[in-house]
């Protein structure tokens, strides 16, 4: 199971972290939210995970991918069977 870490916006429209979401249900991967707090010096499971305190993160395969273009490049990625073109 994937965990993504994101901001406590509540919809996923609004931002990065909203992106990233609805990627992951459009791929279908089961995921756990991290809702974090909203100043970054109060994040320290983040900074934890990927040495940053910037969100959204994705924890997949135990690799943590940053970066809202990254991580939908990334599920992309996975869904044509991990292979370019």
């Amino acid at each position: 199971m994937a965990t993504l870490y994101r901001c406590r916006t509540p919809t996923d429209r609004l931002c990065p972290c909203g992106r990233v979401a609805r990627e992951l249900r459009r791929a279908g991967e089961p995921v756990e939210e991290i809702r974090v707090a909203l100043r970054r010096r109060d994040r320290p499971e983040v900074e934890a995970v990927s040495g940053q305190r910037t969100v959204p993160v994705l924890v997949l395969d135990g690799e943590a991918i940053c970066d809202s273009h990254r991580i939908v490049e990334h599920l992309r990625w996975r869904a044509a069977g991990g292979r370019d073109g």
